[in-house]
């Protein structure tokens, strides 16, 4: 359980959530991510030994670079945080959520003209058509993932998707 909060507490940052994204598509050095997202090196290299303790990223190699050793990251992007509803505290699961937010935000002032799909739902369905929803989201996120390049790759476009898709608690259920 520790191990899950700390988790979620280390990618419930919107500097954070970035570095995960970006190290999903290349493996990176401290200095690279730093030029990308525009940060210090010391800076980036804070956020990064925190996810990687975290259990986030891992070290994909080393490299000798001016007498020193540089770490180069990566996302495992299968990895799905998987915190079951009592196993975390409602103040870190609202962290969390507050920082996809906020990213979200940030990414949206960043977007360009052309299409795009934004949607909203709160409502009552079948929970076969649940699933169903779930698992497209699910596989689109999968598909986004497995075919992420590293930034700026020639005949890419730098896309956005962030999905939360959650069953809700029943209100009646909450007031007692």
């Amino acid at each position: 359980m520790d191990e899950e909060i700390s988790r979620l507490r280390a990618a419930g940052h919107p500097l954070r959530l970035r570095m995960l994204s970006l190290l999903t598509s290349a493996e990176l050095s401290a200095a690279e991510v730093a030029r990308e997202l525009d940060l210090t090196h010391a800076n980036a290299s804070y956020h990064l030994r925190l996810l990687e303790s975290a259990g986030l990223l891992e070290v994909a190699g080393e490299e000798r670079i001016r007498g020193g050793i540089a770490k180069r990251y990566r996302h495992p992007w299968t990895f799905e945080l998987q915190v079951k509803g009592s196993e975390v505290s409602k103040a870190d699961d609202e962290v969390f959520v507050r920082a996809m937010a906020e990213e979200m935000v940030r990414r949206r002032r960043e977007r360009t003209t052309g299409p795009a799909v934004v949607s909203d739902a709160e409502m009552w369905v079948d929970p076969e058509v649940w699933e169903r929803v779930r698992d497209l989201v699910r596989d689109a996120s999968d598909l986004l993932h497995d075919n992420a390049r590293p930034p700026r790759t020639d005949d890419t476009i730098h896309v956005s998707l962030t999905a939360a898709a959650f069953v809700m608690g029943d209100p009646e259920s909450d007031r007692e």
